[in-house]
């Protein structure tokens, strides 16, 4: 009998170091990592809209190996910050449309830790879905950003301000919930006193209590 597979779906404040944690996590666990990153440049690769897909999946009994062989070819590019072409001309709601069916398709082929992109909200109520937000104190989040991007400490703020406001901005409008509610996720941690390895550490531990299938 096939294993089942679990989805991680990790939010995060911009500087809280979650991302970092999430990556952690996944090796780990054992599972490829999906961030916006890496969402851009499949959508963008295959040109992705609901449609494509479907037209993909039904001309092309291989599709889910080219997938997979993209991911791999693109691997660290993606973990650098890799950004997509900013002219295309598509919709927040388009864009949450393509993204929620390739995550759902992703998460039906493997497990995986999904990074932002509105899964906590996507997986709601997938049965063996984990669904993580990260914070932590504003001091940490500024001086992570300043050592990050070198930048000062006022340009660090503005810049945690504008993405915050983004993405609770993007997550109301395609989801209609606050990233901030907690009773959106299954966890909610500070973790400006921890050490991101003891942080994955700890997750990873509890996660294969919870599920037991997953391979040690």
């Amino acid at each position: 009998m096939e294993k089942p597979k679990f989805v991680i779906a990790i939010n995060r404040e911009f500087g809280s170091g979650g991302r970092e944690i999430a990556y952690k996590l996944g090796e780990l666990l054992g599972v490829n990592v999906y961030d916006k990153a890496v969402l851009d440049t499949l959508t963008s690769k295959f040109n992705l809209t609901v449609d494509e897909m479907q037209k993909i999946k039904a001309t092309k009994a291989n599709w889910w190996n080219d997938f997979c062989r993209f991911y791999q070819q693109f691997g660290a590019v993606g973990r650098g910050g890799y950004t997509s072409q900013e002219d295309r001309e598509v919709t927040s709601q388009q864009i949450y449309l393509a993204e929620t069916h390739l995550l759902r398709e992703l998460a039906a082929q493997e497990s995986c830790v999904i990074i932002g992109r509105t899964g906590f909200h996507i997986f709601r109520n997938h049965p063996y879905a984990m669904r993580i937000f990260f914070i932590a104190d504003r001091k940490a989040r500024v001086k992570r950003i300043m050592e990050k991007y070198a930048l000062d400490e006022d340009a660090a703020s503005m810049r945690i301000d504008k993405i915050d406001e983004a993405r609770d901005t993007y997550t109301k409008t395609v989801a209609g919930v606050s990233r901030y509610d907690a009773r959106n996720y299954d966890f909610v941690f500070n973790i400006t006193q921890f050490p991101t390895d003891l942080v994955a550490q700890f997750l990873a531990d509890n996660i294969r209590k919870m599920y037991p299938f997953i391979a040690n």
